[in-house]
């Protein structure tokens, strides 16, 4: 028989670092989102820094080349001039609304321009952003934007501070959180135990406390698991002669496996009656 001694669980004071990542929207509706960090966004603004620069060579080359070197040398400097705007400041604005916030090296790193507030940015958010990246990222060779961003928590440069935008992080990784079998020391339980469906909050729960079980405090996870363990117990028979967090596992893994049987036996009945179901009935035959 398990121990089931009721146990105070002590209230743990922890301090959740995505309160800083916290946005409330104008719903009063709070949002974790995480902003870009500074090493992803430089790699982002060299990717972007290339790729409208060989865009203005392109367009110096197709200048010089429809010319055919009998271009006016006022013209060729203002055709280059109008050249340089496009690519530095037209350019990035217009595949930043077209894209809703996205650039070739925001996509690559997984980012997203936004508003302070979480929404898209709008036509005057990009031409400040891009109007101020001409100086902070093209007449300083970044630097006035990295000692900027640098001093920011969320790794702004001086155009989003102007603009009221930052570079949220878009690309989160997905997390497989590992499935565990029935404990070797109650395989021999498994075989004759007898477990109820669980109620669904109990049942999450349980989940939810294996998962983080590791993260907890020895004295919080020894109560809690106790806890769990005695609402539990009035869906099991027999008991088994095991810890209570022991017997917290071999109860979910044992309610996995028969609900996952239970799952497949009724997708076979299925298949067995899908020709009754879909079938033409005394074998008509189909036109």
């Amino acid at each position: 028989m398990i121990a089931m001694a009721a146990a105070i669980v002590p209230r743990i004071e922890t301090v959740d670092d995505s309160a800083e990542r916290e946005l409330m929207t104008g719903e009063a509706v709070a949002l974790d989102v995480r902003p870009a960090s500074f090493i992803l966004r430089a790699a982002g603004a060299i990717i972007d820094w290339f790729a409208y620069l060989l865009l203005f060579l392109a367009l110096v080359f197709a200048i010089s080349f429809a010319g055919g070197g009998g271009i006016d040398s006022a013209l060729s400097a203002a055709l280059t001039i109008a050249s340089l705007v496009f690519s530095i400041v037209v350019a990035p604005v217009a595949v930043e609304l077209a894209t809703r916030g996205r650039s070739l090296g925001k996509l690559a790193i997984g980012a997203r321009i936004v508003r302070d507030d979480g929404g898209a940015e709008q036509l005057r958010h990009a031409f400040v952003r891009a109007l101020m990246g001409t100086v902070e990222i093209y007449m300083t060779f970044g630097g006035l934007a990295a000692l900027v961003a640098l001093l920011n928590p969320k790794s702004k440069r001086l155009g989003d501070l102007l603009a009221g935008t930052y570079s949220q992080h878009e690309r989160v990784p997905r997390v497989v959180r590992p499935v565990y079998g029935m404990p070797a020391q109650l395989a021999a339980w498994a075989t004759t135990a007898d477990v109820a469906k669980l109620p669904d909050r109990l049942s999450r729960r349980i989940a939810h406390y294996l998962a983080q079980a590791s993260e907890l405090t020895p004295v919080a996870r020894a109560g809690l698991a106790a806890e769990l363990a005695n609402e539990a117990s009035a869906y099991v028979s027999p008991l088994p002669a095991a810890p209570p967090e022991l017997f917290l596992a071999g109860v979910a893994a044992l309610r996995r496996e028969r609900d996952f049987s239970a799952l497949v036996r009724e997708r076979e009945r299925m298949k067995r009656l899908d020709p009754v179901l879909h079938g033409l009935p005394h074998e008509f035959p189909e036109r």
